[in-house]
């Protein structure tokens, strides 16, 4: 294994994949307050039917990734992931235009169906990072990969939203303008960030495959545990993308301007979590900590979120809500810790399977929720039930992450 990085070398590094990933949550941010209303009014504007559908469309996206994640993920073991990026961001660029001229819910089912063969360089990002950050520093590396999808979930929904409310089609091109841009931008600056001499061997395909890819899980025990709670976190989080365009507007009667708007708030709060907070808290408090406190705040963070009957009530929820973003940072550092450079691609790529595993799973059953638990034909009147159940979730990833901690002892914390 070659030695780390310089400093001012990793940083520039740094900066680069900071810039890759903040492009790309701009360019998917833009189309979060429309895609759910252009479902909508595809069929008819029926919301119960909409949100049917959304359910739909998450579940196909999230079990295509299963599959090609981990051949991305092993892609860039071999060749470098450098070329797994850019191609990521060319496609979704083109993908993105032709959700802009999709005209019917079956068109835009084929382009989400694109987006999601093309959606890799989020894993390839995490990859990239464990290459050029020791481990002690990885936390705060994620943190600030983390501090990008929050600037990301700042601008692009709030701008989305804006210019949603003009036509639903202009923020699918601002998205392409965006993809294309940050195609680009990686084409002439973005530095590989794993040597020849630090690649696998070979391509295996029994490895790429999303069985082959979590059976290599199963080669590490110790990382066994940690990805059930990153599945059962990633099974939480799609209740966001699921059902909170359509539940905003149902219980509080928010636009896509709003939505927007909110996101943005939800995005300020994030950025300052996962960019300074992080930080500092695992220097002091360690990773398994770290991991603890994230995930309590997520479990009442959701609670309050589907309790809240009025609007500014869910505000409130927000600072709460986004102390989870303490959870991935460092669930992320201890997953990197526990393997070498030669094998990062093929086990974030394992990580991203088990994601769209509860992609799968998520969409249908927050959207059924909801569709469920709203209208005259519901038994209780309850559109909260997705956030309820959401938090149900993290409260069993904080038990697992609670035993992890009694049963491995606390991860000492990190040097200064």
């Amino acid at each position: 294994m070659t030695s780390t990085p310089a400093p001012q070398a990793r940083r520039a590094a740094l900066v680069f994949i900071f810039v890759t990933v903040l492009i790309d949550i701009l360019a998917f941010g833009l189309i979060i307050p429309v895609l759910p209303h252009l479902v909508e009014e595809f069929v008819g504007g029926d919301t119960r039917t909409a949100a049917w559908w959304v359910g739909i469309f998450g579940t196909v996206f999230a079990a295509i990734q299963f599959f090609s994640a981990p051949i991305q993920g092993a892609l860039s073991d071999r060749y470098g992931r450098r070329p797994v990026i850019l191609l990521s961001c060319l496609g979704l660029g083109l993908d993105f235009i032709l959700m802009a001229l999709a005209p019917s819910l079956m068109w835009l089912f084929v382009a989400r169906v694109i987006s999601a063969m093309t959606s890799a360089s989020f894993t390839t990002a995490n990859a990239y990072i464990a290459d050029v950050t020791p481990a002690e520093k990885r936390a705060g590396a994620f943190g600030m990969v983390g501090m990008a999808f929050g600037v990301g979930f700042i601008i692009g929904p709030m701008l989305g939203g804006w210019l949603g409310h003009f036509d639903l089609r202009y923020p699918f091109w601002g998205a392409a303008i965006l993809a294309l841009l940050n195609f680009c931008y990686g084409l002439f600056v973005l530095p590989e960030s794993l040597p020849p001499e630090r690649r696998s061997a070979r391509f295996e395909w029994k490895q790429a495959n999303p069985i082959g890819s979590i059976k290599l899980i199963r080669q590490y025990p110790q990382l066994v545990g940690l990805a059930a709670i990153l599945l059962l976190s990633n099974l939480a989080h799609y209740v966001y993308p699921s059902v909170f365009v359509l539940y905003a507007d149902y219980r509080y009667g928010w636009g896509p301007m709003t939505v927007g708007q909110v996101l943005a708030v939800v995005g300020v709060c994030s950025a300052l979590v996962q960019g300074l907070v992080v930080r500092r808290i695992v220097p002091k408090f360690g990773e398994t900590n770290t991991l603890v406190l994230g995930l309590m705040a997520g479990t009442l963070g959701f609670a309050a979120y589907g309790a809240a009957p009025l609007g500014w009530l869910f505000l409130c929820a927000i600072p709460l809500m986004s102390l989870w973003g303490l959870a991935g940072p460092a669930a992320q550092a201890l997953v990197t810790r526990e393997v070498g450079p030669e094998v990062q691609g093929r086990i974030q790529g394992a990580m991203a399977s088990l994601i769209s595993l509860a992609g799968i799973l998520g969409p249908t059953l927050y959207t059924g929720a909801f569709a469920l638990f709203i209208g005259d034909k519901a038994p209780i009147e309850l559109p909260g039930m997705p956030w309820f159940i959401a938090s149900l979730l993290l409260a069993l990833a904080l038990l697992l992450a609670l035993r992890r901690r009694n049963t491995q002892g606390v991860t000492a914390p990190a040097a200064p």
